[in-house]
Formats: structure tokens, sequence, C-alpha cells
């Protein structure tokens, strides 16, 4: 059956996304204490890279090193691949129960 194939491709899929991140991107810029600094002139420092996400129902920002910028984006873009995989199976699962076939569920 052509839709069962297609949730199995997806739920193999989902074992892939190991790098998931959940959260939202911030970049922030910023100046610094020194009087004479260039920041101060108009050219802060930054961008620092923040990740923002839920820790036990409050907002946490947590700092992105440079390095590891690529990685924490990839992990954002599991994230979505996730939610569309996710909100597919459940599609994919509704149809077959309409079609009453449930030893495919």
């Amino acid at each position: 059956m052509k839709l069962i194939d297609e949730r199995s491709q997806l739920l193999t899929e989902l074992g892939t996304l190991s790098g998931l991140l959940r959260g939202s991107w911030v970049e922030r810029y910023s100046t610094c204490s020194r009087a004479e600094c260039r920041c101060h002139r108009g050219e802060r420092h930054g961008p620092r890279r923040y990740l923002v996400v839920n820790e036990f129902g409050r907002q946490r920002q947590k700092y992105v090193p440079n390095s590891y910028v690529e990685a924490a984006r990839e992990g954002m873009d599991q994230y979505r691949r996730l939610q569309e995989i996710v909100g597919r199976i459940t599609e994919i699962n509704l149809s077959l129960m309409k079609e009453e076939d449930h030893e495919a569920l």
C-alpha cells in the first residue's frame, strides 16, 4: 500500500535527525565598558548568537559559539523537518483510519 510505504520512509528519516534543536535564533550586538572603544561610535561588538529554549516553563538564552553556528542552524532545520514528518504521518494515519484498514496502523 502506497501510504504505508510513505509512512515507513518517513519513520526511517526520523532516525537521521539526531542533531535536533528546538528554539528560536537571536543575534545580538553590544557595547562594552571601555569608553574609547569603537563600539561607542556605532561599530558594536557581535553578532553574538543565542538559541532561546524553554526550560522548565521559562525561556533561557543559550550562547552559541561561532564554531557551532552551522550545527545549531542545522539542528533547528532538523526540528522543522521533524514537525513536517509528524504532520504527514498524522495525515497518513487518519487516511488509513478512514479506509478502515486497522491492521495498517
